[in-house]
């Protein structure tokens, strides 16, 4: 092992592992709070996170209006919009089922820039993984099975919640990665945003519908420093380490965490049809990612 790889490694199994148990953790939390709870309280939590982490390192916040504008908008794609549709999901379907379904996001990118961001390309290979993780989501969701109940829903929202992922990946780099500010700095205004967009409608609802509880305190406390707050520090520092396409690979990581602790912590039941789903998805992932080359362009 190299000395470079020792040092982005621990940070990207970190990561990983993090982003895995967020599943678990919106689980825990939703025994105390609404999903609009859930939101908001893992947005405030890491917003303040960050902010503090700001103020000790000193890193400058934004300063103009055009960038918290544009800061503003991928807080609501990447934090807000998708933080409430998968605690809507998950009180649908399973932790694991969650945590599948979120390696859809770099398929949800390829669609989005094919129809929104023409400038950046997308080739024959990529379209054909897109097709692979469609397959992938109709195993995992159990599509065409008259077994199915309600549980559509959790899946509808889990698919928007990924689709805003998409959309913010290419928005991020065209308007929010050129901007000349420390990764802390980006990460501490841009989840603060998704506080403050949520907060009309915390204070207008009812967030909180049961007693908190030692897993639901634990859990919001763990998602919102770590999984939404510090999380964004590691992950920003391995794309400045090894680069984004390394960096991105933690992909493949978290349906296997939040698999893992999905079976362990929650007792979910997990069915060979979505073992092959997952694999289908995650090669879809690879294939979208250019990791994996299937068709020449």
């Amino acid at each position: 092992m190299t000395t470079s790889t020792k040092s982005w490694l621990p940070g990207f199994i970190a990561l990983g592992i993090t982003w895995g148990s967020s599943f678990l953790f919106i689980k825990w939390g939703l025994l105390t709070l609404s999903p609009v709870g859930v939101a908001f309280f893992r947005g405030f939590i890491g917003g303040l996170t960050l902010l503090i982490y700001c103020l000790a390192t000193r890193s400058p916040l934004p300063k103009r209006a055009i960038e918290w504008g544009h800061l503003a908008v991928v807080a609501f794609l990447l934090n807000a919009a998708p933080g409430y549709l998968f605690a809507v999901g998950e009180t649908h379907i399973s932790s694991v089922m969650a945590g599948l379904l979120n390696a859809t996001t770099p398929l949800m990118t390829v669609l989005v820039i094919s129809f929104g961001f023409r400038e950046q390309k997308v080739d024959t290979n990529q379209l054909a993984g897109v097709a692979v993780g469609f397959a992938g989501i109709a195993l995992v969701t159990g599509a065409f099975s008259s077994g199915q109940r309600n549980d559509w829903r959790g899946y509808v929202a889990l698919l928007i919640a990924t689709f805003c992922y998409g959309i913010s990946g290419p928005y991020s780099k065209k308007y929010v990665s050129k901007l000349d500010y420390p990764a802390s700095s980006l990460a501490a205004a841009q989840v603060s945003s998704s506080a403050i967009l949520l907060l009309p409608f915390t204070l207008f609802s009812h967030p909180i519908h049961s007693a908190w509880t030692l897993k639901s305190t634990l859990g919001m406390l763990v998602l919102g420093s770590v999984g939404t707050g510090f999380a964004y520090i590691w992950h920003f520092r391995n794309i400045r380490l090894v680069g984004s396409a390394v960096a991105s690979t933690v992909t493949y990581i978290t349906p296997v965490v939040a698999t893992v602790l999905g079976i362990l912590f929650l007792k979910e039941p997990f069915k060979v049809s979505q073992v092959l789903g997952g694999l289908l998805v995650l090669l879809s992932a690879a294939m979208v990612q250019q990791r994996v080359k299937l068709i020449k362009s």
